[in-house]
């Protein structure tokens, strides 16, 4: 039972990493857009759309490493534990 446990713990590591890395970058992306915003309010229209283009980036690649690497791992990984039952 160890050894299985043992063969899945890299597996389980890379899709918590991949995971958290996602809600991470949405995160951040949340905190610049309220940044940009708040540069919009308090007058300064260049440091907005600047922060603006960061904060759209950091959802884009926190789009990304959710489609391109969590979701398909996350597949493989149910896939190959429903034919080990």
């Amino acid at each position: 039972m160890t050894s299985g446990l043992l063969t899945l713990l890299p597996e389980l590591v890379e899709l918590a990493v991949f995971g958290l890395g996602s809600l991470v970058l949405s995160g951040v992306g949340v905190y610049i857009e309220q940044f940009a915003l708040s540069m919009v309010g308090s007058g300064q229209p260049e440091l907005s759309v600047w922060a603006a283009v960061m904060g759209a980036m950091a959802f884009g690649f926190s789009y990304l490493l959710a489609t391109d690497q969590f979701r398909p791992r996350l597949q493989r990984f149910l896939d190959a534990n429903a034919d080990r039952q």
